[in-house]
């Protein structure tokens, strides 16, 4: 009974399914089509060519290095439109006796203005002390960024024009000036170095990071400098926006505003004597300054997403890590060592030449020669035609590219010693019309000089530091202050006679002469130039060890010191172990006769100091003590 019930449950084990259910097999081919199939689907394409794969992602590479040339220039030339339309406008307001008493009684406005140029000129005197601080800290693209919005603050505080809005706003501003333009120059340069990196990326160097060749990148920094200052220089065009379209309507005649005024140009003392102190034949709305304000303050946050949204890092992730781990207290020393290249010691008179300048052009001859004969209504004329020439006079800066880098200065050189000596000897009438033509020469040739003074300033610093990427930020903090220095000397000397100013434009001028070309005499001798040494990256998170052995931001010249300097150690570490221990390594105790050092696993010193250990016991010249113990 019990054979029969198992029968039949292995019977119904093994039954057929019910009908519909059998499973009926699909034609799956060939196994051999199958495995043939596989690999042609898993394994490389036949279409996928790799070296226009990279091709085309270097191709890309340089679109967006060309994208953050120009998205730093624009921003730049919006920020600093913003910037000077507005201040423009707020001075001649403030300036008008009616408008201060009528639109705030005795707030003071005119005090509140000088406090305001004060914070601006002379804030910037202390900015090497934090400068490199700042842009390390930060980083190049946002100390750009908060220096923008910096300005977009000043902005905001003029839709409340009190003293506890607008000074504090001013010092900002003055504290941010010597930051943002050495941050500009420093970005513009590296874009050069990083275009060239990805035009040349199959070379050796440029895979392993090392040291650029002499001179290898100089043709795209004369091209990066040249496209930034063209179009930066339409900023002095943009910021004549407000006066253009608003203000004109608003000014009194010039038979009213030069009544009292009864010389001009070289021969008066101060700005414009005699002024009237109303200069508006009525008050502009107060909605319609809100107006003016509220586009400005549109524009200046542009400016910041231009900065924020279209500006690539300058520098790697582990190359900022890198320049920053030289210790805070190194990146604040190193501008001053810096002042020891006798290259940047004897460019010194011209950076303070071209703050000189710069500031006399917008200041003393548009407004003592400018409006002193032709009137306020036509300083915006002045003041557009030279931006105008100095954003066109920017291109020609691209001769550089043919002809030898002291042609761009002292070409502007030349041609602002002639002008000066023009504008000392020019005869100048109060409210003449007739002058207008020979004013916009003189301005447009004035503005021809600085774009090529300006520009063959940045183009020089990037050419004699285009090999030196972890120096660029301390060259452009120096050139910069300098220029901070000299704009808070014109700031002091507004009271002096126009003649005494034009004298001491042109002494500064020739002493910048003859140290440019002192430093390029020595330079085409090959003394040799002192460069402060930029302490080796520490890095104390293991996690960023693996920098220790690829540091990108030490020249190639220090690295080789280094090394050998720790060879050197560790074999005479080697040595006195040895010779103290009196023991051969054995294969047991490798681990424990290893030194403790600093370097990576890869380090060639341990390995070094045992072959010449070795060497020197096979020799008979060391290990005296072992053969005694031994015996």
């Amino acid at each position: 009974m019990m054979e029969a019930e198992a029968l039949v449950e292995d019977t119904d084990r093994f039954a057929a399914p019910p009908a519909g259910g059998v499973n009926e097999l699909r034609d799956v081919g060939n196994e051999d089509e199958m495995e043939d199939q596989m690999e042609e689907f898993l394994g490389p394409s036949t279409e996928y060519n790799e070296e226009e794969e990279e091709r085309k992602y270097y191709r890309r590479k340089r679109l967006g290095v060309i994208k953050n040339v120009l998205a730093a220039s624009f921003g730049a030339m919006i920020v600093y439109s913003v910037y000077m339309g507005l201040l423009q406008m707020q001075l001649i307001l403030h300036y008008d006796m009616t408008y201060r008493e009528v639109k705030y009684s005795n707030l003071g406005l005119e005090d509140i203005d000088r406090k305001i140029l004060m914070g601006i000129n002379v804030t910037p005197v202390i900015s090497l002390l934090y400068t490199p601080v700042l842009i390390r800290f930060l980083g190049t693209k946002w100390m750009m960024f908060l220096a923008s919005g910096i300005y977009a603050l000043f902005v905001s505080t003029n839709y409340w024009e009190r003293y506890y809005t607008l000074v504090p706003s001013a010092v900002a501003i003055g504290v941010t000036i010597v930051p943002l333009w050495a941050s500009l120059g420093n970005y513009i340069t590296r874009m050069a170095q990083q275009y060239y990196e990805y035009v040349n990326y199959k070379d050796e160097h440029v895979h392993e990071q090392k040291k650029l060749p002499k001179g290898a990148c100089h043709k795209y920094i004369i091209v990066f400098q040249s496209v930034f200052n063209l179009i930066f220089n339409l900023s002095l065009v943009l910021a004549e926006c407000p006066m253009l379209f608003v203000l004109n309507d608003y000014l009194d005649t010039n038979k009213h505003i030069l009544f009292g005024v009864k010389a001009c140009g070289a021969n008066i003392t101060g700005i414009i004597p005699g002024f009237n102190t109303t200069v508006l034949k009525k008050l502009p709305r107060s909605m319609l300054l809100i107006k003016v304000e509220s586009v400005l303050m549109g524009f200046a946050f542009f400016a910041m997403i231009i900065f924020l949204a279209l500006c690539g890092a300058a520098y790697r992730p582990t190359e900022e890590i890198d320049l920053r781990s030289i210790g805070w207290g190194n990146i604040f020393q190193l501008p001053f060592k810096h002042l020891r290249d006798y290259r940047l010691r004897l460019l010194c008179p011209f950076f303070i030449y071209s703050g000189f300048e710069v500031l006399f052009a917008v200041t003393g001859f548009s407004l003592s020669y400018g409006v002193c004969v032709l009137g306020l209504d036509k300083l915006w004329l002045l003041i557009a035609v030279y931006g105008l020439a100095c954003s066109l006079g920017s291109s020609l800066s691209l001769s550089l590219l043919y002809l030898p880098r002291w042609v761009c200065l002292l070409a502007g050189a030349v041609l602002h010693a002639i002008l000066l000596v023009v504008l000392l000897a020019l005869p100048l009438q109060p409210n003449n019309p007739q002058f207008l033509a020979p004013l916009l020469v003189i301005a447009a040739l004035w503005g021809l000089g600085t774009a090529l003074n300006k520009t063959g300033l940045s183009t020089l610093l990037g050419m004699l530091y285009a090999e030196e990427k972890e120096r660029l930020d301390f060259v452009y903090t120096i050139y910069h202050w300098w220029q901070a220095i000299a704009i808070f000397i014109v700031y002091l000397w507004s009271h002096l006679p126009m003649r005494a100013k034009l004298s001491i434009l042109l002494a500064f001028l020739l002493v910048a002469c003859y140290c440019y070309w002192l430093m390029e005499r020595r330079l085409a001798k090959k003394v040799p130039f002192r460069l402060p040494r930029i302490p080796r990256p520490r890095h104390k998170v293991k996690g960023y060890r693996y920098l220790e052995e690829d540091n990108s931001d030490e020249s190639e010249s220090e690295e080789e010191e280094e090394e050998d300097k720790d060879e050197e150690e560790h074999v005479e570490h080697w040595e006195e172990r040895e010779l103290e221990n009196g023991e051969g390594l054995g294969a047991g105790d490798e681990g424990d006769q290893e030194p403790r050092h600093n370097q990576g696993a890869d380090s060639p010193a341990p390995s070094r100091g045992a072959a010449e250990v070795h060497r020197r016991r096979r020799d008979g010249t060391g290990g005296k003590e072992g053969e005694e113990e031994g015996s």
